[in-house]
Order: structure tokens, then C-alpha cells, then sequence
């Protein structure tokens, strides 16, 4: 008895466009890991690289046989990778002690005798200062039109001054970029033209990072300037 195989119409046949597609939205979100945490790795193990480099060149000299796999590269970003996470937690346990907080505040006063580098340090202090507190009557977390008028972007205020003669409450607020929130722009935004979210930064940094994949299922979107009571 033969089998008649039904002939493959063309409508249920995917085309090698939506192949592509499919396999193109399948890889993203691993290439996109592989690149977040490709840099995390190079930037921790780069900081005790240094260090590492030279204890295993010594540790391979004096054990050739028994230790020489400690002078493979890979080896020594781990160990670097690693040295560097424990000098972090170490310094998370310490800001929680006296001690700590007194070399903390003793490095501050180093740092602000340096030229250049007390503008940094004391710029990105500042801003994780205020991150972690609300301004003012102001959410932390806003929509603002940016690009243009009928589009939103999500920023972070960072402070809320006044207009020079009006007293108009002005706010600064800093849109990061997607996928690395690291760069974006600072924009002088009227608070009235603000439209306020209940986000957190974690959610705000979430829906950066992701390209809007982790999002909620309703956001605000008119400005509460325009909306009719």
C-alpha cells in the first residue's frame, strides 16, 4: 500500500525572510547578554589585572609544572575578575563599619585635592547621592518630550532648580540611552511639562536596558498640563 505525501503549499512554507527574522529575534536577547556581560568582565578583571599579571609570573617561576596553568590569559582575567568582586565586597563590608566610613571620608579628602579627579569624583558621588532620594515634589522617574512633541523618552530627574526672575521650577533631567544607560543627555525640562511616573529606577533602568521588552502593561503618556479634568 503507498503513502501519498501531500504536496507543501506555499502559504504554510515560511519564507527565508521570516526565517531570518525568527532566528535574528531568537539570538538577540543572547547576543545582547554576551555583550553586557563580555563587558562587565573585561572591565572588572582589567582593574587587578596589573597585580594578577605579576603574582602569576612569579608563581609559574617558582612552579613550573604544577602551577603553570595560572600563566594562560584566561586563567588570569578570572582571577582578576574575581580578586576584583572581593575587593568591592570587601569594601561594602567596610562603609558599613566605623573604620570603613573613616577611610572612606579620609579618601574623599584625597580625592578633592586632585585636580580633575575631585570634579568626577564629587560629580558622580553627588549623582548617586540623589538618585536614591526623591526631588523635591517631583518623581523621580519621568516621561519628557523628547525628541519631539508626540514623543516620550524616560529620564531621571536629577534636580529641580528655578528660572531666574519667574521663579518657574525648572527641572534637569537625564535621558540614558538603550541598551547601555551609562550615556544619554541632560535636558533643562519645566516641571509643569513633566509627566510623572510611579516607576522606580530599577523599572526605569529595566525598561532601558531591555529596549522596552520589560515594561508594565499602562504607562502615562499626556502631560499632566493637558489633561482634562
Amino acid at each position: 500500500m503507498c503513502h501519498m505525501t501531500e504536496p507543501h503549499s506555499p502559504g504554510n512554507t515560511p519564507s527565508l525572510q521570516k526565517l531570518f527574522l525568527t532566528g535574528l529575534l531568537t539570538l538577540f536577547p543572547i547576543w545582547l547578554t554576551w555583550v553586557v556581560v563580555k563587558f562587565v568582565f573585561v572591565l572588572l578583571s582589567g582593574i587587578s589585572a596589573p597585580l594578577i599579571n605579576v603574582m602569576a609570573q612569579q608563581i609559574t617561576a617558582r612552579f613550573p609544572r604544577t602551577l603553570g596553568v595560572i600563566d594562560d590569559s584566561w586563567v588570569q582575567n578570572t582571577l582578576s575578575m574575581i580578586a576584583t568582586l572581593a575587593v568591592i565586597v570587601l569594601v561594602g563590608l567596610l562603609a558599613r563599619r566605623v573604620i570603613g566610613q573613616r577611610l572612606l571620608a579620609w579618601f574623599e579628602k584625597l580625592m578633592l585635592r586632585i585636580p580633575l579627579a575631585n570634579i568626577i569624583y564629587t560629580s558622580s558621588r553627588k549623582l548617586l547621592d540623589i538618585l536614591q532620594t526623591k526631588p523635591g515634589n517631583t518623581q523621580r522617574v519621568v516621561l519628557i518630550d523628547f525628541p519631539h512633541r508626540e514623543m516620550k523618552s524616560v529620564g531621571l530627574v536629577t534636580r529641580v532648580m528655578k528660572e531666574e526672575g519667574t521663579g518657574r521650577e525648572l527641572a534637569a533631567v537625564y535621558v540614558p540611552t538603550t541598551p547601555n544607560p551609562t550615556s544619554g543627555y541632560l535636558e533643562i525640562v519645566p516641571v509643569e511639562l513633566l509627566t510623572p511616573t510611579d516607576w522606580t529606577v530599577d523599572q526605569a533602568m529595566s525598561f532601558i536596558i531591555s529596549g522596552g521588552a520589560v515594561a508594565p502593561e499602562s504607562m502615562p503618556f499626556t502631560r499632566a498640563v493637558d489633561r482634562t479634568p
